[in-house]
């Protein structure tokens, strides 16, 4: 059933592989089709004609006539409101599986004339919108995850039924756009490996020693004589000072080390969910899998790429 409705997307919308920015709606690529409501009108005024000639009204059949002109001009409405808008694929942030991906799409009115009454649909949601003449819109497509990997927002619909409501205009497009989704992070896992909590919190004997760098969440490998027993003594958290001269302490996530009893996708939450641990505790960290090795780094863009490979562990898209 996909591979026919494929099939006949590409024969009929003409639509292939995705395509590149910006997509621009040319003549060919809008069609035009009357909605329920229009073939109501339709029929209502078919009735009209038939009573008109029967009985011979002549005011009859100016009043069909007039209605049926504006419903034609309506047709043109409704084309000239998709004509010539241009779309471009914005940035979708990464996720994490079973989190909402947005993607962003700008879509562009080049045109000196209002586009009301504008609606875009994408992965099962609607996002009505309106752009002024000559402005642009920046939308925001929601989308429920559910698997790791490459998510592609896919086909798009763009449509309108203005002014009217008696005819609809269409197009369908395949932005080339996609959301990097993460492994989700196990949601009770062990504490980190041993080895960040060595020399978690001890002084590293440079010159910063004694300046305070800020407060992070307590650990119980803390030591005592760092614990803010100020902000403790005032209702506040537990909370660990920092010191610039303080070492963070380094930790090393090694696949091979992991139970034996552990499927894929459960190793992938557990080294997930220490990535984002040791992230949020400003620990330096290693990552080791079959495939590839990162050397100890930290900071967001560390996280960020061992989480990238977490994601595509095991896929074609690995080095994409």
């Amino acid at each position: 059933m996909i591979a026919l409705r494929r099939h006949l997307d590409r024969w009929l919308f003409r639509v292939g592989p995705p395509e590149t920015a910006p997509i621009v709606l040319g003549q060919r690529r809008i069609f035009v089709l009357p909605t329920p409501a229009g073939l109501a009108f339709a029929t209502a005024l078919l009735v009209m004609l038939i009573a008109s000639i029967n009985y011979n009204l002549s005011l009859g059949y100016a009043l069909v006539f007039l209605l049926g002109g504006v419903s034609v001009a309506s047709i043109v409405h409704a084309f000239r409101n998709l004509l010539h808008l241009s779309f471009t694929p914005g940035r979708a942030e990464p996720v994490f599986a079973g989190e909402r991906a947005s993607f962003h799409i700008v879509v562009a009115n080049h045109r000196p004339a209002r586009r009301p009454a504008l609606r875009l649909t994408a992965r099962g949601t609607v996002v009505p919108f309106e752009i002024g003449a000559g402005d642009s819109a920046d939308l925001i497509v929601p989308a429920v995850t559910a698997g790791r990997g490459w998510m592609a927002l896919g086909r798009v619909r763009i449509e309108t039924t203005y002014p009217l409501g008696l005819i609809r205009a269409w197009s369908v497009l395949v932005p080339e756009q996609r959301c990097l989704v993460y492994p989700a992070p196990e949601p009770t896992p062990p504490p980190l490996p041993e080895g960040a909590s060595r020399n978690l919190g001890r002084r590293t004997g440079s010159a910063g020693d004694d300046d305070f760098a800020g407060l992070r969440t307590h650990q119980p490998a803390d030591s005592p004589r760092h614990v803010a027993w100020k902000t403790l003594a005032r209702g506040g958290p537990m909370l660990t000072k920092q010191f610039s001269g303080m070492d963070g302490g380094e930790i090393h996530l090694d696949w091979s080390t992991l139970p034996a009893e552990l499927g894929t996708e459960a190793r992938l939450s557990r080294m997930t969910a220490w990535i984002v641990a040791a992230g949020q505790r400003g620990l330096a960290f290693s990552l080791a899998l079959p495939d590839v090795r990162i050397a100890t780094g930290r900071g967001s863009e560390h996280s960020a790429n061992c989480l990238r490979r977490l994601a595509l562990f095991g896929t074609d898209a690995a080095d994409a």
